[in-house]
């Protein structure tokens, strides 16, 4: 188990739009919504975390690399950098933390193009359809992986 736990929560594209987009496919809760349900988790858990949301690849990159020291594991919805981000995928391949890929949206049920993802295989496991309650499922997903490195 790391010495203080501390984890990195992404947002990737469009999701700045939860609660507005596609309420029938996103549902209606807001992101603000969302990271006050992912604080309190990771409070509960005793988990440090540092949310960011962007639109930009470079800038969620970026974040990686910076974080790379800091965070013990990773949280991210690539959103729609999940089917092309070759960068996206080497950065977070590149510094050997690890990763949980969340998906708000069932991606298996939807068009065939987003049910393939070039970041699940550098991830530990992915989290899919529950909403922005999967962040909180893989906040205990990470915990528990900590745990049994004891």
């Amino acid at each position: 188990m790391p010495e203080t736990k501390t984890c990195l929560v992404l947002h990737g594209p469009n999701l700045n739009l939860l609660g507005f987009r596609e309420t029938d496919v996103y549902g209606k809760r807001p992101l603000v919504d969302i990271d006050a349900d992912i604080q309190k988790c990771a409070k509960d858990l005793g988990i440090e975390v540092r949310i960011l949301q962007s639109n930009s690849e470079a800038q969620l990159i970026d974040a990686i690399h910076e974080h790379r020291i800091w965070a013990s594991g990773i949280i991210i919805n690539p959103g729609g950098l999940s089917h092309y981000s070759i960068s996206l995928r080497d950065a977070l391949a590149a510094v050997r933390l690890p990763v949980v890929e969340v998906h708000v949206s069932n991606i298996y049920s939807r068009e065939e193009f987003r049910r393939e993802s070039v970041i699940s295989p550098v991830c530990v496991g992915v989290i899919s359809g529950f909403g922005g309650f999967g962040y909180e499922m893989a906040l205990h997903a990470l915990n528990d992986l900590w745990e049994r490195l004891i």
